[in-house]
C-alpha cells in the first residue's frame, strides 16, 4: 500500500447482506500514536474492554468527518424500524443491529437523517446526476470527537470494523494491529492510559 494517505469509500454490511454502507478512510493512519488526535485529522482505531464493546465484539472506526464519510444504503432508516436496537447504561448511544443475522455495522448517538444525494459522485465515479435515498448522521451540531452530550447534539459515530468487506484497495486489519494503529481503550477501570499494541486486562486483540 502506498504510503501516501488516501482518502477512498469502503463498503461494509451485515453477513447476510440487508445492512449496507460505505464509509470513507483515509489510509495509511495519520498520527496513529498519538492518544487524542484532533478528531479532524485521521481516523481513529479503537478497541474497548468494556462489557459492552467487549461481548458484542465491537471494532470501532470513527471516522474524521461522519456526516459526510458515512452513508447507509439499507435499510434506508435505521431510527424508524429498519434496525434492531440495543441501549444499555445511560441509554443514549444506540448499537443498531440487523434483525436478520444480529451483525452490529455501526452504532450512534444522536440523530440521523435520510437525504438524497449523487451517490456515483459521492464515490467519485462518473455520474449521470441521479440521485439515491440514503440515510446518515445530521450534518446540524454535529461535533466530530464530542464527549458531550446535550439534547440535539449529536457527537458519535462508530463503525465496526469487523464489518467492512475484505479485500478492498488499502485495508488490511492485519495491517492495523502490525502497525499499531488500534488504540486500546481502558473503560472497565476508567483509566486514561490508553495504548497501542497490547489490549488493557479483559480485552483482546
Amino acid at each position: 500500500m502506498s504510503s501516501k494517505p488516501t482518502r477512498r469509500p469502503y463498503f461494509g454490511s451485515c453477513h447476510c447482506g440487508e445492512t449496507k454502507y460505505v464509509a470513507y478512510m483515509t489510509l495509511p493512519v495519520e498520527d496513529a500514536e498519538s492518544a487524542h488526535p484532533p478528531a479532524s485529522t485521521t481516523i481513529r482505531i479503537r478497541k474497548c474492554n468494556c462489557s459492552t464493546c467487549h461481548k458484542m465484539g465491537f471494532f470501532h472506526l470513527r471516522l474524521k468527518d461522519s456526516p459526510n464519510d458515512f452513508v447507509l444504503l439499507s435499510p434506508l432508516n435505521p431510527q424508524e424500524g429498519g434496525l434492531s436496537n440495543y441501549q444499555c447504561f445511560d441509554k443514549i448511544i444506540n448499537w443498531y443491529f440487523c434483525g436478520n443475522c444480529g451483525v452490529r455495522c455501526f452504532a450512534l448517538r444522536g440523530h440521523g437523517e435520510v437525504s438524497d444525494i449523487d451517490l456515483e459522485s459521492w464515490l467519485g465515479k462518473p455520474s449521470e446526476g441521479k440521485t439515491t435515498k440514503v440515510w446518515r448522521p445530521r450534518a446540524e451540531n454535529w461535533r466530530e470527537g464530542s464527549v458531550e452530550w446535550k439534547e440535539g447534539k449529536n457527537a458519535y459515530l462508530s463503525v465496526n470494523a469487523a464489518t467492512i468487506e475484505p479485500g478492498q484497495e488499502g485495508f488490511d486489519l492485519k495491517e492495523w494491529h502490525e502497525k499499531k494503529w488500534i488504540n486500546y481503550l481502558d473503560m472497565t477501570d476508567e483509566r486514561k492510559d490508553d495504548r497501542y499494541g497490547e489490549p488493557h486486562a479483559g480485552g483482546c486483540y
